[in-house]
């Protein structure tokens, strides 16, 4: 969808005009009361659900989540999704051009922040003539996005659905990120952001970048049953090697984690913009809506009026149940209607993407209370 209003940005910058990319699956009802928006993550799209026709592996990032029949039922809901701008799967983004130069943005494109995606969001569904919102809900990233909603616009959202969230980063997921980007900007092939004049790719950087990332997102326990320190098979045999140059060889891949690790890293860099990467892990860095309240989370919700469920699970570390209970408490000093869990689940981040049995009937039962 086309917007030739320009949006004004936290940073101070403006966009003249944008493009969103968005889908939606159900029919919205005639009183336009069941609508849901999803937010999606980091390195996710607007295709949240099915398969595109004749397009093998085309799957949408939450089709165990949302579908005919599924926990988010389109058979009763209408569903939205909407990619961010900044992203690289079809809303203005680094690769866009650029109307003032007529070449891609590439690093001159707008810093961007939580906030910024909700105004632009906002935006959309006005387009689509929805005023409330029956729920939004997000995963991660998603949200944060989802928190954000509650906060600029209190009378617009009903229901909350916060997933592996948390209403900021600590230092360590800070640190995690500004390594992911170290490794992008100091690749050779960067070229300061403005790499697609050169017909390049950082694609070192992006690989090192994913490798990290993916590190946070599984638990221990999942790496451990999973990988554990199980060797490759082309290598059970091998002696110990004791030339040492071979240990500063690129293509000496030996445990079957470090083989997964680099062929996640190898995926990423095919289909991911650079760029997109440094935008969106700082609009996550950035958030924290309990900034301007001196860091008192209860007088940053003071103003909500949605219900909320809020999920986490116990072995996800990157957003600790610990953080989702900060946000539980914030919500009940202010005498919110609260629902959460705390799943007993092995898969770490990655579980809010997952088939838990617990989590799918937490967020069906849910649903079929508000719709």
């Amino acid at each position: 969808m086309y917007f030739d209003i320009p949006l004004y940005m936290q940073s101070g910058s403006l966009l003249p005009h944008y493009e969103l990319a968005y889908e939606t699956y159900g029919e919205l009802n005639a009183e336009k009361s069941n609508a849901v928006l999803i937010c999606h993550a980091l390195n996710a799209s607007h295709h949240v659900s099915g398969n595109y026709e004749g397009q093998e592996g085309s799957e949408g990032w939450w089709s165990n989540m949302i579908g005919p029949d599924k926990p988010v039922d389109t058979n009763h809901l209408f569903v939205i999704c909407i990619n961010n701008l900044g992203s690289c799967f079809g809303s203005t983004g680094p690769m866009h051009v650029n109307p003032q130069t007529n070449e891609s943005y590439g690093s001159d494109f707008p810093v961007v922040t939580v906030e910024d995606w909700v105004q632009s969001q906002e935006r959309l569904i006005n387009r689509l003539n929805i005023h409330t919102l029956l729920a939004v809900m997000g995963g991660s990233l998603g949200g944060m996005q989802v928190l954000s909603w509650t906060l600029q616009y209190p009378d617009r959202v009903k229901n909350a659905i916060v997933i592996a969230s948390a209403p900021n980063l600590n230092a360590e997921n800070i640190a995690f990120n500004e390594v992911a980007r170290r490794a992008i900007v100091t690749d050779p092939d960067f070229h300061d952001g403005n790499f697609y004049k050169y017909g390049v790719i950082p694609a070192r950087g992006l690989k090192i970048a994913r490798m990290i990332g993916h590190i946070t997102y599984l638990s221990d326990d999942v790496m451990n049953t999973k990988f554990g320190r199980t060797l490759r098979r082309d290598v059970q045999d091998n002696k110990e090697i004791k030339d040492q140059k071979y240990l500063y060889t690129t293509q000496n891949i030996e445990f079957e984690i470090e083989s997964y690790l680099r062929y996640q890293g190898e995926k990423f860099s095919e289909y991911f913009d650079a760029n997109t990467y440094l935008l969106i892990t700082r609009a996550l860095d950035y958030f924290d809506p309990a900034k301007k309240y001196n860091g008192n989370l209860s007088l940053a919700f003071k103003d909500t009026t949605a219900k909320f469920l809020i999920i986490s699970f116990t072995t996800d570390w990157r957003f600790s149940s610990h953080r989702s209970q900060e946000l539980v408490k914030a919500l009940l000093d202010n005498k919110r209607q609260v629902t959460y869990m705390n799943i007993n689940a092995p898969n770490g981040h990655d579980a809010f993407l997952l088939d838990d049995k617990r989590y799918m009937s937490a967020v069906k039962n849910y649903f079929k209370q508000i719709y």
